[in-house]
């Protein structure tokens, strides 16, 4: 699957989610993640997403190139 076309509506979907708290479903090489949005941010010079798996704890980071196609859950 190709990386997704970040559209204005797109952003501003992920923007909103990570304001709000919201989880989020999201696909990055073949795997499947279900995050808790908690913020945009920059890696380099690239632009990313931060949420956290509330199972664990753990934060995860990833690269808005790097991700195959994402949904916001309880919009």
């Amino acid at each position: 699957m190709s990386p997704l076309r970040w559209t204005p509506e797109r952003m501003d979907r992920l923007e909103s989610a990570s304001r709000r708290g919201l989880r989020v479903a999201l696909s990055r090489r073949g795997t499947e993640y279900i995050v808790v949005a908690r913020r945009m941010t920059s890696v380099g010079t690239s632009e990313a997403f931060v949420g956290h798996l509330p199972m664990t704890g753990e934060e995860l980071t990833f690269l808005l190139d790097d991700i195959d196609d994402f949904q916001v859950i309880g919009d």
